[in-house]
């Protein structure tokens, strides 16, 4: 775990994966507002901020994954939206939408910031930061609750599931990939994974972001029933039921 995430968003973390089950599924899972800079009001960057999120709410929905950039100088905002991917148009559609409108309420007039849903992610700077892995702005969810087996065996299956599915996605055009694997016999009989990577990442660099998030799991989700590291380039999660459509079939 990297030693410079703050103990409070970790304890938010946990929290808030306590009741993540009864949550609104509209509700953001976390944001930063990662620039030191800040923008005036009614400022050319505020316009180009403004235009950048109308741009990445049609961008984004058709393939679940958009980038653009307005203005110039000082003034230029970049930006991507991504869904994850098993999410409808429609849904990805509502998700870009609430997400630009959430950033500017939680981040107002920061010239930098991202927000996570269970459903998209949305990102803007005024550094171009399309193709670099992003390994700051990244936090942790994990279930209270320990697994009924042996925790060292169930974590090198979660680290074999999710090494495989990062292996996968890095291969894929949509960086992304779902998996699951079967535990035995038991009131668990299976593990299920998902891993994917904003497409602005070539794929060699989509895996290492990938195998990086896999080997912070064991610091806080050891032989636990759930867990995620979600970043602003790549997330990955595993769970002992279903995370998306296409594993219930």
């Amino acid at each position: 775990m990297s030693s410079s995430k703050p103990i409070s968003l970790l304890t938010f973390s946990l929290f808030f994966f306590l009741f993540l089950n009864a949550a609104i599924a509209a509700d953001p899972l976390y944001h930063f507002c990662f620039n030191k800079e800040n923008y005036t009001a009614n400022s050319p960057f505020g316009a180009n901020l403004n235009e950048l999120l109308s741009r990445l709410s049609v961008k984004v929905p058709p393939t679940g994954f958009g980038v653009s950039t307005t203005g110039q100088g000082d003034s230029q905002v970049n930006g991507l939206g991504l869904c994850r991917g098993d999410v409808s148009t429609e849904d990805c559609k509502t998700c870009t939408v609430e997400a630009g409108k959430e950033l500017q309420s939680r981040c107002p007039y920061n010239k930098g910031a991202v927000i996570w849903y269970d459903n998209c992610l949305l990102k803007y700077s005024d550094k171009n930061f399309f193709g670099q892995i992003d390994s700051t702005n990244r936090f942790y969810m994990w279930n209270v609750k320990d697994v009924d087996q042996d925790p060292k065996s169930f974590d090198s299956k979660v680290k074999e599931l999710l090494s495989s599915l990062s292996e996968k996605a890095s291969a894929t055009s949509k960086l992304y990939s779902t998996g699951e694997l079967v535990l035995g016999t038991g009131p668990d009989p299976k593990l299920y994974g998902l891993a994917q990577c904003t497409r602005d990442l070539k794929g060699i660099d989509c895996k290492k972001c990938l195998d990086d998030a896999i080997s912070e799991l064991p610091n806080f989700s050891s032989g636990k029933r759930g867990g995620r590291v979600v970043g602003g380039s790549c997330y990955v999660r595993y769970e002992l039921y279903p995370i998306v459509e296409d594993q219930k079939i």
